[in-house]
């Protein structure tokens, strides 16, 4: 999932191809003059992968993360970048703070064919830390676990495994003294005997 350089593609349109080597920094684009150089450049037709994908690259790298998202999910529709396309939508739709929609994108990347094991590794991990950011604890131990099998040493997985799994314990036994009726009433004399302690 090596990202694209898009810096030429900023450099070979709209008003940044025009400037002077002699002109200085501050006369550098600004994201929005940026977008409106990549959007210069699309034409009416349906654009190729590599084309979408440059320009999701390119608006990723300035932060303009939705828009990003919009180019990825273009370039995932040629079946050459469906992978890089699915992922990078994701990393973009996360990064904008759209959780759900990238775990949906990340679970699309998964199912491009051509993905090879090392990039599977690499959207699981990706998919597993959405889902646990989002506590979706059982989705997330699930997709640890299968990651688990394909890499037993990929980063810090067998870690998040073992703290998701005490966590889930730890909240199903809370749950469960919960809703049974002895353990409410240990828990009541229990504060009763701390209130007349004092």
């Amino acid at each position: 999932m090596n990202e694209t350089n898009a810096a030429p593609l900023a450099q070979e349109t709209g008003p940044a191809s025009h400037r002077t080597s002699s002109e200085n920094e501050d006369s550098a684009p600004i994201p929005g003059a940026l977008l409106l150089a990549i959007e210069a450049t699309v034409s009416t037709e349906t654009p190729d992968g590599q084309e979408a994908y440059e320009r999701g690259t390119a608006l990723k790298n300035v932060g303009l993360f939705r828009q990003a998202g919009e180019q990825f999910e273009q370039a995932a529709q040629d079946p050459a970048y469906a992978l890089k396309g699915f992922a990078q939508m994701g990393l973009s739709l996360k990064k904008s703070g759209k959780q759900q929609e990238a775990v949906a994108a990340f679970r699309r990347a998964l199912q491009v064919p051509s993905t090879s094991s090392k990039e599977q590794v690499q959207i699981l991990y990706l998919l597993g830390r959405t889902l646990e950011s989002l506590g979706r604890i059982p989705e997330a131990l699930e997709t640890y676990r299968w990651l688990r099998r394909e890499a037993p040493q990929y980063r810090d997985v067998a870690m998040r495994i073992e703290s998701l799994s005490t966590r889930r314990t730890h909240n199903d036994n809370r749950q469960g003294q919960g809703n049974r009726p002895w353990a409410k009433q240990a828990l009541q004399m229990w504060q009763g005997l701390m209130r007349n302690g004092k």
